[in-house]
This record gives structure tokens, C-alpha cells and sequence, in this order.
């Protein structure tokens, strides 16, 4: 039972949470007996703080641990304000010097520094070393426990190399390749290895090593690391000596995470960092209130905009009917324009410098979309009401998705430019922004047009 559907899990959590309300601890031990810890992760999603703990302290000793491991830091770290002292402690020291540091950032200072010095001197100085690099960071992300070979070995040294760290290196498959200097100088895979004659030399069965710099952000380091399919990429220094080893599944970590804080910035929140059942009612509304409070002083730029062509409502009301319909196109066709960039932007398909070509391409599409919206919009309004009110209409949906589809284009780019996170430039803000300039050229296009 290593995948579970959503019927299945919400049949344990009524399980668990009648046999918790019953305190029949032997009932609940026997449900959770059989489940792996694949099974249990979807089940602590989704339990309460205080239920969780009382469930983790059930486990034995290697599935808790399993567990532990495969939630998010911010999880790990709800579930530690639960334990007693000891049993933290057990559960940090478990933890490798990676994962460590990536749970130290969500813990309080006094409890990361008690940590900390509670640690094997060993493990304290692995997790130091990863902690000293900038936040954000690959460093930070990167294990200091891996093996690696020497460009002068043999298959058979190299092999003899990595069963003796097979207990307490992260990753094995992919194993980096030194120069006297500990300079990477190629990679060679664990699979190779096995296969090749054993006193064949190393630097035969190399390959190139993509490497990262441990400053490079980490997102972008994670997203090179799953183009090229690599299972783990060595980190270098500025001497390009080797650091740590970045390994896959936490590049997959990185990547789902910041989707999903993109996704939540277009949206108008914050990100939940926590699944949304274990995400208290007040921090939903945390995530959510400042951007409402941003965009509703925005949405005010439409009032204004409104009541400076009062006197031209009044003395045309049909083109008040048609105010929602100008405003919900242009702001999806800007949303449109932006989601597809931003998008673009985090695979590497475009840059900054790709500004004006992406502007080009926007604009076409814009005046495409326009055309054939524009065309409709005349077609229904003219025959409806009048052909000079078809024309307003047709005409202004033509500008107003061009216009649109060209900001919500260039938006991201101007923010990547600025070193600014392109989804803060979320879908709202772009329409808000639409908003006002789709009505300023609405209501010009018909005083024009209709002579007012």
C-alpha cells in the first residue's frame, strides 16, 4: 500500500481520529501497524498538531524516523514542538547535515542553537560547514557526506572507496572524480564502475561533471540538475574544489516548492509552506490579507477612472453595460500572457534579454486575440444596439488585448531584470493595471467615435 487515494486516506484519519478520541492507544497501534512510511506521510498531512504527536510516538523507532525524514521542514518542525527533549534530539541527530540545515530555518533561534550544540562534534561540524553558505543557496541544500575517487585509482580502489562509506554516504551512483588538489575533474557513474574491469584506471571510464558553485541559487542549480537527468551533481568552490554533492531528490524538493509559491503569488497569497488541513485558520488569513489590502488601494485607480467619465455614462448608459466585459478580458488576456512567461522564465526557455522578442511576439498575439474578439464584439453590439456602439466595442477589445497581452508579457521580464521574484508581478497586480488602462481608452475611444 505505497500510494493511497484520497477515499482511503480520509478512511484511516477516521480510524485514527475515533480511536484517538476513545484512547484505545492497542487499537490505534494495530491500525498503524501495517503502514509503511509512504502510507503514513499523507496521514500526518493532514492530522492536527497534537494528534500528530501522539501517532508519532506509536511509531517504532526506524519508521518514526522514515517519517520524519519524508515530511516538509515546516512539518518536521510542528512535529518537534509536540516531542519531549530527548526524542528531539534523537530525531535532529538522525537527520543528515542537508536536511539538518533545511530544518533549522524553520525552528526558533534558541531551539536551532540547543540543537546545534547537542550534536556529535562531527555531525556539528558537517552541519556548520553546510550552514555557512548564503540562504538560498545550493551550500545549503548540498550533503558534505558523499564518496569520491581520485583521477590515479583503479575501478578496484574506487569500489574498495565506496563500501567503505556505504553507511553513511547520501549518494553513491554518481561518484566525482579528483585531481591531487581536489579539483572535480570528471564524474563516473556507480553502474560503470561495476561493470569495467577492476584494474582498469578511473580516468578512463570518466565523464564530464556538470558542477554548480555553492553561492548559485539553488532553484537554479535544481533546474539544471533535472534537465540533464543527473541523480547527483558535485558543488564546487571558486576554485572549483569539491564541496558537497546536490542530489535529485532534493533538487525535486526545490523545484516543487517554489512552483507552488509561484502558483500562490499569481493567485494573490502567500504560500501555505504547510498542507492546508494542517494550516491553522489564522496563517490562511495572514497569507491572503496584505495582498487583498495591496489590491483593493489598486482597484481604487478604476474607481477614479470611472467617475472622471461620469458626465459620459450619463449621456451614454449603454456603455456601462459593457464595462465588465472590457475589464474581464483584458485582465485574463494579461493573466494569460503572464502566466505563460513566468512559466517560460523558470524552465530557462527565456531571459531578461529577450525582452523585445517576447514584446513582438505578445503584441501579435494580443492584436490576434483582439481581432478576432474585436470582430465578435462589433458583430453583437452593432446588431444589438447601433453600429457606431459595435465599433466602440470592437475597436476597444482590440486595444485592450493587445495592451494587455504586452504587460502581462513584459512584466516578468522587467522583474527578473530587477532581481525581483517575477511572480510578486502576479496576475491581480496585472489586473488591476489593465483595469484602468482599458477603461481610460474605452471611454476615449467613444467620445471619438461617438462624438460625445
Amino acid at each position: 500500500m505505497t500510494t493511497q487515494s484520497i477515499p482511503v486516506v480520509d478512511g484511516l484519519i477516521d480510524t485514527i481520529e475515533q480511536q484517538l478520541a476513545a484512547r484505545d492507544l492497542h487499537a490505534l497501534t494495530e491500525t498503524l501497524a501495517p503502514l509503511t512510511a509512504a502510507d503514513l506521510v499523507p496521514l500526518f498531512d493532514r492530522l492536527s498538531l497534537r494528534r500528530r504527536a501522539v501517532v508519532f510516538r506509536l511509531l517504532g523507532k526506524q519508521r518514526a524516523l522514515e517519517v520524519f525524514e519524508s515530511l516538509d521542514p515546516e512539518l518536521q518542525s510542528d512535529l518537534l514542538a509536540g516531542l519531549h527533549d530527548a526524542e528531539v534530539a534523537r530525531l535532529f541527530a538522525e537527520l543528515d547535515p542537508d536536511d539538518r540545515a533545511w530544518l533549522l530555518e524553520e525552528l526558533p533561534a534558541s531551539l536551532a542553537t540547543r540543537l546545534l550544540r547537542g550534536l556529535p562534534e562531527t555531525d556539528r561540524v558537517l552541519t556548520a560547514a553546510v550552514l555557512g553558505y548564503p540562504q538560498g543557496s545550493v551550500g545549503r541544500r548540498m550533503t558534505p557526506e558523499y564518496v569520491w575517487t581520485r583521477i590515479g585509482l583503479t575501478v578496484d580502489q574506487s569500489l574498495a572507496r565506496v563500501r567503505a562509506r556505504l553507511d553513511d554516504a547520501e549518494t553513491v551512483y554518481t561518484i566525482p572524480v579528483l585531481d591531487d588538489v581536489r579539483r572535480v575533474v570528471g564524474v563516473v557513474s556507480l553502474r560503470d564502475l561495476l561493470g569495467a574491469d577492476p584494474r582498469a584506471s578511473v580516468e578512463e571510464l570518466m565523464q564530464q561533471a556538470h558542477t554548480a558553485a555553492a553561492v548559485e541559487h539553488a532553484e537554479s542549480a535544481a533546474r539544471r540538475c533535472a534537465d540533464l537527468a543527473l541523480l547527483a551533481m558535485p558543488i564546487v568552490d571558486s576554485e572549483q574544489r569539491l564541496v558537497g554533492m546536490f542530489t535529485i531528490d532534493d533538487a525535486v524538493r526545490i523545484l516543487e516548492r517554489e512552483e507552488n509559491e509561484d502558483t500562490a503569488r499569481q493567485g494573490g497569497t502567500e504560500p501555505l509552506r504547510r498542507p492546508y488541513l494542517s494550516t491553522p485558520v489564522r496563517s490562511i488569513v495572514r497569507s491572503r490579507v496584505v495582498w487583498l489590502l495591496v489590491l483593493a488601494i489598486g482597484a481604487t485607480l478604476t474607481v477614479q477612472v470611472l467617475s472622471v467619465f461620469e458626465s459620459t455614462l450619463e449621456r451614454v448608459t449603454v456603455l456601462a453595460l459593457f464595462v465588465p466585459l472590457l475589464i474581464g478580458t483584458g485582465g485574463n488576456t494579461g493573466n494569460q500572457a503572464a502566466t505563460t512567461v513566468t512559466r517560460a522564465l523558470a524552465l530557462g526557455d527565456v531571459g531578461p534579454r529577450d525582452l523585445l522578442r517576447v514584446l513582438s511576439r505578445e503584441l501579435r498575439t494580443g492584436a490576434m486575440l483582439g481581432l478576432l474578439l474585436g470582430g465578435l464584439g462589433f458583430a453583437v453590439a452593432g446588431l444589438v444596439y447601433s453600429p457606431q456602439i459595435g465599433a466602440v466595442i470592437g475597436i476597444t477589445l482590440l486595444t485592450v488585448c493587445t495592451v494587455a497581452a504586452a504587460v502581462g508579457g513584459c512584466m516578468p521580464l522587467l522583474a527578473r531584470a530587477v532581481r525581483v521574484d517575477p511572480a510578486v508581478f502576479s496576475n491581480p497586480f496585472i489586473s488591476t493595471f489593465v483595469d484602468a488602462t482599458g477603461l481610460i481608452v474605452y471611454f476615449m475611444i467613444a467620445k471619438t467615435i461617438l462624438q460625445l
